[in-house]
């Protein structure tokens, strides 16, 4: 008769691996089991309360599971952390981040960072297997402590713009989330965003055109290179005889070669369209405005019809 696989194998296959004491010995197996497994290097401690039934060094799945399984049921990934696991791009961090309860005490896990909070938890958690906290509570929160705001406005803005959520849900979980801080800017940002406005960048472009006096340009508007290929432009004015002038901004992830060879054919396939194409960085539409403005007067932009 073949072998039946251990008690323990189920549980430990839904949590990447990981086990709590407390599951183990409700699965009728007690210390002196547990001991013979880890004496034997078959298992290993990721603290106290939790054993890995793998060896070697956790992968970071691995650790988001260590992390809430040693918290206990009242916990979830948050902050960035979460996000990560939402599918948020480029705002990685290595640290992860469990919420916990307030005056809940925890011994240290290397790379885990506990952090307690009034907020409910359980209520504000996702369904799914590994307990995360829902997307607008956890990009709202994280944006009301961080330090930069305009890291903070930036990751409001990248959640909607990678379509994880919308500014619609954001506002709505802003009421849910009282008190908040920078509850009013952030409804002013989301006001933008509704609008169509697609990043921080395109924010400042706003905000460059109603400080200087110029229309507000068409936004994320579809165009048709010469190779055939549909782009949609940061920026564009429609001149009154017809020319057509696009702003194009580069973050800075356009400093990565493959994005910026990819930058220069767009530009230059735009232009063969017969667009007039100006680039700048976002970094220069925030802190040096004034440049580009002076260009775009000098193209005509005044005289839009945006």
């Amino acid at each position: 008769m073949a072998n039946r696989p251990p008690a323990w194998l189920p549980a430990a296959k839904a949590q990447e691996g990981l086990l709590t004491r407390r599951q183990l010995r409700r699965l009728g197996l007690d210390h002196h089991y547990v001991d013979t497994q880890l004496d034997a290097g078959r298992w290993q401690e990721s603290s106290s309360t939790v054993l890995a039934t793998t060896t070697g060094h956790l992968t970071r799945t691995q650790l988001m599971w260590a992390g809430t399984l040693h918290a206990g049921p009242v916990s979830a990934l948050g902050g960035l952390t979460a996000l990560e696991r939402h599918g948020l791009d480029r705002w990685h961090r290595d640290e992860i981040t469990v919420l916990v309860a307030k005056s809940h005490n925890l011994e240290p896990i290397e790379g885990v960072r506990f952090v307690e909070t009034r907020r409910p938890i359980q209520l504000l958690t996702a369904p799914k297997p590994l307990a995360t906290w829902r997307v607008e509570p956890a990009a709202l929160l994280w944006a009301g402590y961080e330090p930069v705001t305009r890291s903070a406005y930036g990751l409001l803005s990248a959640c909607v713009q990678q379509g994880l959520t919308t500014p619609y849900r954001l506002d709505s979980w802003i009421t849910r989330m009282r008190p908040l801080r920078r509850a009013k800017p952030f409804r002013r940002l989301l006001g933008d965003l509704a609008e169509g406005t697609q990043s921080l960048a395109e924010r400042d472009v706003l905000t460059m055109c109603d400080s200087f006096g110029l229309p507000r340009p068409f936004r994320q508007t579809r165009r048709t290179d010469s190779a055939g290929r549909v782009r949609f432009t940061d920026a564009e004015w429609r001149l009154a005889d017809g020319r057509v002038v696009v702003l194009e901004i580069d973050g800075g992830f356009h400093m990565v070669v493959e994005h910026w060879s990819a930058d220069i054919e767009r530009h230059r396939q735009l232009v063969a369209a017969g667009v007039i194409v100006v680039r700048c960085t976002a970094i220069e539409v925030r802190e040096h405005p004034e440049r580009i403005v002076r260009d775009l007067l000098a193209l005509g932009v005044l005289e839009s019809s945006a």
